[in-house]
């Protein structure tokens, strides 16, 4: 894995030196992330299942209201016979193996789900398309200074930004831009990093994701 050092830009889009990453989680090369694609494929779709809510359902014949009546006698009509106005070919019936409420959720590893962010965010920045912005708006929030400092970086491209926990002005400014996708630095998931086409970290956010990511947990 090769060193990846990242520039850092202030406001206004001019350099305001760089920042050493770690290799572990930002120097995979273009042909270990093509290898392992199909992972990160299984941990983008499985976080995709686990936001669906699973509340759908419908009705089956049983929980209908109505139908208690048989529609006519059983033989003499030349009609087939019919014992309920429910039942699922009639209009108003009962739905046959309709959806029910269920959890759609799939078991994934720890250690895979943080794999397939590691290669996910070295594909991104490969294509120097990770970036740390100094957006300058942590004395007051104000859009119109974050636009200006991302449009150097991202222009208009769906981004996903990436800040500090305590970096609520810097949260309202960047909210409301269109391309935008918000959010902390312990939140970051291979998902948000496959739809954006660039990441962008904060100083702040930069440093607390790389301290999760390579700081081992106290058990």
């Amino acid at each position: 894995m090769a060193k990846v050092t990242f520039k850092v830009t202030d406001a206004k889009g001019k350099s305001a030196g760089t920042v050493e990453a770690p290799a572990e989680i930002f120097g995979f090369s273009d042909e270990e992330v093509q290898a392992h694609i199909p992972m990160i494929h299984q941990v983008a779709t499985a976080q995709l299942a686990a936001a669906r809510q699973g509340t759908h359902a419908v009705k089956t014949r049983g929980e209908v209201s109505g139908g208690g009546k048989k529609p006519w006698k059983q033989k003499g009509t030349g009609r087939a016979r019919q014992g309920s106005t429910r039942a699922p070919q009639w209009v108003h019936g009962g739905v046959v193996h309709g959806p029910v409420p269920r959890d759609y959720s799939q078991r994934t590893p720890k250690k895979m789900k943080a794999g397939a962010l590691r290669y996910v965010l070295s594909n991104r920045a490969n294509a120097g398309h990770v970036a740390v912005v100094d957006f300058g708006v942590s004395q007051a929030p104000s859009t119109k200074a974050a636009v200006a400092a991302l449009a150097p970086v991202c222009g208009t491209a769906s981004t996903v930004v990436v800040l500090g926990r305590d970096q609520s002005n810097e949260w309202l400014s960047v909210r409301n831009i269109p391309s935008v996708h918000v959010l902390f630095a312990d939140q970051l998931s291979t998902y948000d990093a496959v739809v954006a086409q660039y990441v962008v970290f904060s100083k702040e956010g930069f440093d607390a994701f790389v301290a999760a990511k390579t700081e081992p947990k106290e058990a």
